[in-house]
């Protein structure tokens, strides 16, 4: 995290042509993307590297959170995938040598929960979720729907995509939402579609905790029940999500939007943030940073989004993003306990929500 904080800080990004991962022959190679650059994590006779990456943050978390072997024991993990480990499964890792005794286990979308609660000796349950580029904030939400619930005191969220597989890449172009010019601009008219990336994340979640770290204060989330790609005209259900949120956790200081990068997304996130929330509602958009990280990427915007809250404040937008009419991207001061919304949208039509609030 404090590599993330400093690039920001510093204005940089990390875009390069994906050429440098797959190599000048791919069809891909020239469409600009993020990537772990230190392949060697990513690697294991053992577990899949999916799993690697979601290890390596899991533990990371838990050791900022000071979780020793008994709080670990009762903890439960929520996991949050959009394409789980598939790659190194439909097609080989290079520098990859698997035990063939592994190889069920590393086809599953699962593995890399259970692989967290293996390696960190976690006997609570596990779960996974599924659900897109929702999946991590529906993670997130789940898990401290556990905790209010009394049936844990402590939650260990994950989630991880490694979305730069050149099949999973081939599906995306076909269905048209990989950007066509490399625009980084996500509500810029000349936007045509994501920029992907490879993104890992994990945050610790305790009942009753806050101190001087931001407070989780809901989840919501509903279905278009309308397109399996994109959104219906209007987005009603972004509407009716955005509008319960505010009626329930009250009017945000700012909004992390999904801000897709797709072209319909552009025109239609815009117009729903504004009917549901009114005009001059802060935006506060990740993904210019941190590329699209499909199921990985809500988490990774959010654990990002809290760091930025200890501190009272909110991430600036990249510079030269275009602001869309009525809305505003210039963080202000935030005041103590503001609320902050962080919203996702996926494939099949399902939006998420989770508030959050900063420190007192």
């Amino acid at each position: 995290m404090p590599g993330h904080l400093a690039s920001i800080a510093a204005g940089r990004t990390v875009y390069r042509p994906l050429a440098g991962l797959l190599g000048k022959a791919s069809p891909h190679g020239g469409l600009e993307a993020v990537w772990i650059t230190r392949r060697e994590l990513l690697r294991s006779r053992k577990w899949s590297p999916a799993t690697m990456a979601a290890l390596k943050v899991a533990r990371e978390a838990v050791a900022e959170a000071g979780w020793q072997a008994q709080d670990l024991a009762d903890a439960v993990v929520f996991l949050g995938t959009s394409r789980g480990t598939a790659a190194g499964w439909i097609e080989p890792w290079p520098e990859r040598r698997a035990f063939p005794l592994m190889a069920a286990s590393n086809s599953l979308h699962s593995e890399p929960a259970a692989a967290v609660s293996i390696e960190l000796g976690i006997r609570g349950p596990w779960q996974v979720q599924a659900s897109g580029c929702a999946a991590g904030l529906d993670a997130l939400g789940m898990a401290a729907l556990w905790l209010d619930a009394g049936l844990a005191e402590r939650a260990l969220v994950v989630a991880v995509d490694l979305s730069l597989s050149p099949a999973l890449l081939d599906s995306y172009a076909a269905t048209g939402i990989l950007s066509r010019n490399n625009r980084n601009d996500p509500y810029s008219p000349a936007t045509s579609g994501i920029l992907p990336a490879e993104a890992a994340a994990a945050i610790t979640l305790e009942r009753g905790h806050h101190g001087a770290h931001p407070l989780f204060s809901g989840y919501l989330a509903n279905a278009d029940a309308a397109d399996a790609i994109g959104m219906p005209p209007g987005a009603p259900g972004l509407v009716s999500l955005l509008t319960k949120a505010r009626e329930k956790f009250g009017a945000p200081a700012a909004l992390c939007p999904h801000a897709s990068g797709t072209a319909a997304h552009a025109l239609l996130e815009p117009a729903a943030i504004r009917q549901a929330l009114g005009e001059g509602t802060l935006l506060c958009p990740l993904k210019p940073w941190t590329g699209h990280g499909i199921g990985g990427g809500g988490l990774l915007e959010t654990a990002i989004l809290t760091a930025f809250l200890r501190d009272k404040r909110l991430p600036p937008a990249l510079a030269g993003l275009i602001c869309p009419p009525g809305l505003a991207m210039t963080p202000g001061a935030l005041p103590s306990a503001a609320r902050i919304f962080k919203l996702a949208s996926a494939l099949g039509g399902k939006n998420s929500l989770i508030a959050l609030q900063a420190p007192l």
